[in-house]
C-alpha cells in the first residue's frame, strides 16, 4: 500500500479511537534548530531548541550557508531529545509537522526532509505549517484563547496585521511594503555597533536614552491603509549617523536607539488602533520575535485596554522561533483533516493567505 494511503488510514484510525493528539513539530526556517511535542494544540509536552546565535554573532547577522550546516548537524539530536522527553517515538505521535515556508530555503529543506523521512518511517500524517501561522498560534499554547482574533506578527522578516476567523480563516489586513520592523532593528543595531541579535541590543540601549531626542520620521502612506513602511525610518537613522561621523561629532547611541524604537512603536500602534476600530475584534494577539520588546508590549496593551480588548502575547521564549508554535498551528490543520503528502517542499517566499 502506498505511503499516503497508509498515512490516511492511520489518521482515520486515530481519529476514530479518540484520545489526545500529540504532534511532533520541527522548525528550521532561520537560525534555530527546534523540535517539540505539543498535545491538542495547547500543552507543550516537550520543547528543545539549539540556537545558532553565537555562530552568526561574529558575522553581525544570519549567514544562510552557516545556518543550513547548523541544522544538518543538530536536527536529529533535537528531534530525538524532544521525543525522549515526551516519552514518544515517531510511531506513537499522531502526526509530524514542519515549517515549510517562508524562510531561508536551505534551512527549510533540512527540516522538511527530516519531517518527511520521519513521517514515511512511521506512517504518520504529515502537516506543513506556514511560519507566520506558527507565530500567531503560539498565543494559544497553554491559554484559553480561541479565534476569532486580530494579530500583529512582527519579526526579522515579517510585519503583518492579520485577522483570524472563527474557523481559522486567515485574512491579511496589512503588511510592510519594504523592510520588516525586526530587519530595521537589526540594521540600526549594526550601524550603532550594538551587536547581534539587533532587537534586544537596541532595546537595552534605548533604556538609557531619550525617546524624544531625535525627530525620526514616520512613514506617511495613503489614507486608510493598514500597511507599514520602515525603509525611510531606517535610512533616516543611517543618514543621521553618517552625518555625525563626517562631522567627527560624538553620537549618543542610547538617544538614537530610543528615538528609533519610539518611531517603530508609534507606527505599529497606529495601525493596530485602526485595525481594532475597523474590525471590532475583542482579542488582540501580538506575536513574533519583536513581540519581546517591552515598549511595544506596553504600548499595545494600553491601546487594547482603552478599547476593552483582551491583549494576548506569548512569553518571550515562544515569541522567538521555536517548534512548539508549529505544533500548535498544525493541530488545527489536523482537526480539519488537512494533511500533506511527500510532494511537500520548502518555499523561501509564500504569502500567508496562500496557506489555506
Amino acid at each position: 500500500m502506498p505511503w499516503n494511503e497508509r498515512m490516511r488510514a492511520r489518521y482515520e484510525r486515530d481519529r476514530a479511537q479518540g484520545g489526545p493528539v500529540d504532534i511532533l513539530a520541527i522548525e528550521t526556517s532561520c537560525d534555530e534548530t527546534a523540535a517539540a511535542v505539543v498535545r491538542d494544540g495547547r500543552l507543550i509536552v516537550s520543547s528543545v531548541v539549539a540556537s545558532q546565535a553565537e555562530s552568526h554573532g561574529r558575522f553581525g547577522g544570519v549567514v544562510p550557508e552557516v545556518a543550513s550546516r547548523g541544522h544538518v548537524e543538530h536536527v536529529s539530536e533535537v528531534v530525538d531529545a524532544a521525543l525522549r522527553q515526551a516519552g514518544h517515538s515517531p510511531q506513537t505521535v499522531q502526526a509530524v509537522a514542519v515549517t515549510f515556508a517562508p524562510g531561508l530555503i536551505g534551512a527549510l529543506f533540512v527540516g522538511v526532509t527530516a519531517a518527511k523521512t520521519l513521517a514515511q518511517f512511521a506512517d504518520a500524517p504529515l502537516i506543513g505549517v506556514h511560519h507566520l501561522a506558527g507565530h500567531m498560534f503560539a498565543a494559544l499554547l497553554e491559554t484559553d484563547v480561541e479565534p476569532p482574533f486580530l494579530a500583529l506578527v512582527v519579526s526579522g522578516g515579517h510585519t503583518e496585521l492579520l485577522r483570524v476567523g472563527a474557523r481559522n480563516e486567515l485574512e491579511r489586513l496589512g503588511a510592510t511594503r519594504d523592510d520588516a520592523a525586526g530587519e530595521a532593528f537589526d540594521k540600526v543595531a549594526r550601524a550603532l555597533g550594538l551587536g547581534y541579535p539587533g532587537g534586544p541590543a537596541v532595546e537595552r540601549a534605548a533604556r538609557e536614552g531619550n525617546p524624544l531626542a531625535l525627530p525620526f520620521p514616520r512613514a506617511k502612506l495613503e489614507e486608510g491603509t493598514l500597511d507599514f513602511s520602515f525603509s525611510g525610518l531606517k535610512s533616516a537613522v543611517l543618514l543621521h549617523l553618517d552625518k555625525l561621523r563626517r562631522a567627527a561629532a560624538q553620537e549618543n547611541a542610547p538617544d538614537v536607539a530610543a528615538s528609533f524604537q519610539r518611531a517603530v512603536v508609534d507606527a505599529l500602534a497606529e495601525k493596530v488602533e485602526r485595525a481594532l476600530d475597523r474590525t471590532g475584534e475583542r482579542i488582540f494577539v501580538l506575536a513574533g520575535g519583536v513581540a519581546t520588546n517591552q515598549s511595544l508590549r506596553a504600548r499595545l496593551e494600553g491601546v487594547c485596554a482603552a478599547r476593552g480588548v483582551r491583549f494576548v502575547a506569548p512569553p518571550a521564549w515562544l515569541c522567538t522561533d521555536n517548534a512548539a508554535m508549529i505544533g500548535a498551528a498544525a493541530y488545527w490543520r489536523y482537526q480539519q483533516g488537512r494533511l500533506d503528502d511527500l510532494a511537500l517542499t520548502a518555499r523561501a517566499v509564500m504569502p500567508l493567505y496562500e496557506w489555506r
